[in-house]
């Protein structure tokens, strides 16, 4: 069997500027998920869709709980864009049943096959998701920070997003700026291959676990930015309920 989902295989890199300099840079892969070809992917050995498997995909790990190709087309609607024909998304995918998701980055073209807008889906370690929906015809694709992922940078920030669409390579690459100024690049760049049992099974031997390390990554690079002195940010939610609950003592 052939299709169109793919995985793309390379690396996500980091680079912070300021308050003080930190760079990092991880093997990873992705998969690109064709909506439409789940339920013929989910015949392969190796992958599950909303089943066990040695990987797979799980639906409510995106959206709200809505059908997904329903949950896609309410959010470009909410922009005032039409529903999508095509719809693909980039991905970590579960690994042994695990995964955590910090950028799930949706392609979505009209019926024409013309690419309509892309949706950048927002996960952090508190458990909470957000996305923002970009017209692929807008002169640029960006967006003010309007969630709280990193303890170490505070909200009042931009992101400038730039991407590739898929094809041989792919490229998601962001620049988070503040006050104008930059503050933080992250990119993953990865070169595509085949959608097979085969390729799998290689992926599993040579990046096993994966997930699990991006997880433990997360929490490694925040103590290395903590032990640079970095000022801690706190989630705004808790700092507002902390503050309620002080008033109520009061």
């Amino acid at each position: 069997m052939s299709f169109n989902s793919a995985i793309y295989v390379g690396q996500v890199v980091h680079q912070r500027h300021r308050p003080k300099k930190h760079a990092l840079r991880y093997r990873v892969f992705s998969l690109l998920l064709d909506l439409d070809e789940l339920p013929r992917l989910d015949q392969l050995k190796w992958f599950g869709h909303n089943r066990q498997a040695l990987f797979s995909f799980r639906d409510s790990d995106h959206g709200d709980g809505l059908p997904l190709r329903y949950w896609v087309a309410r959010q470009l609607a909410a922009e005032g864009l039409p529903a999508p024909g095509r719809i693909r998304l980039l991905c970590y995918p579960r690994i042994l049943g695990y995964v955590f998701n910090p950028l799930t980055v949706w392609f979505c073209d009209d019926v024409e096959g013309v690419p309509l807008a892309t949706i950048y889906e927002v996960h952090n370690t508190f458990g909470e998701r957000h996305t923002y929906v970009l017209p692929a015809a807008a002169p640029e694709q960006a967006a003010d920070k309007a969630f709280h992922v990193s303890p170490f940078i505070d909200m009042d920030c931009r992101y400038e997003f730039r991407l590739t669409q898929p094809d041989d390579r792919v490229r998601i690459a962001i620049n988070e700026t503040e006050n104008g100024e930059p503050l933080l690049y992250a990119a993953f760049t990865g070169q595509r291959r085949p959608f097979t049992d085969a390729a799998l099974f290689r992926l599993f031997l040579t990046h096993p676990l994966m997930t699990v390390k991006v997880t433990g990554a997360i929490h490694w690079e925040a103590l290395k930015l903590w032990l640079k002195g970095v000022r801690y940010v706190p989630h705004p939610g808790h700092v507002k309920a902390k503050a309620k609950a002080l008033e109520r003592q009061d």
